[in-house]
């Protein structure tokens, strides 16, 4: 794992933990069933306190990436092959409406709007 935590960043610890994870998802580096670090030891690494690290591991099992299996660590789910795909498919829409001239604040409006 190459993760970078800027701890003097504008974005919290715990959501740069959460994009560091969906980015290697979304790259192919991590897959489904590889196992992470646990948080104890990932926190000593990077230099942040445990906590941050397991509450940025419960956000990513909450949204079905991550799965905490008692004793034998925590492992990434099936359901990041989905995330992979989405991800591709959200790419494909931003160069789509950046080539067409359109905004990022349009496309998020727009995608706002047809959401359930």
């Amino acid at each position: 794992m190459n993760w970078s935590i800027d701890v003097s960043g504008s974005q919290s610890i715990q959501d740069q933990l959460v994009s560091n994870v969906l980015v290697e998802i979304e790259s192919g580096t991590l897959q489904a069933g590889e196992r992470l670090a646990p948080a104890a030891e990932l926190g000593e690494v990077l230099g942040v306190n445990v906590n941050t690290v397991l509450a940025a591991y419960r956000r990513l099992r909450d949204l079905g990436i991550l799965e905490f299996r008692r004793g034998r660590s925590v492992r990434v789910t099936q359901r990041c092959d989905e995330l992979a795909r989405v991800a591709d498919a959200v790419k494909s829409l931003v160069v789509l409406a950046t080539d067409l001239g359109y905004d990022p604040d349009v496309l998020i409006a727009l995608i706002q709007e047809v959401s359930p």
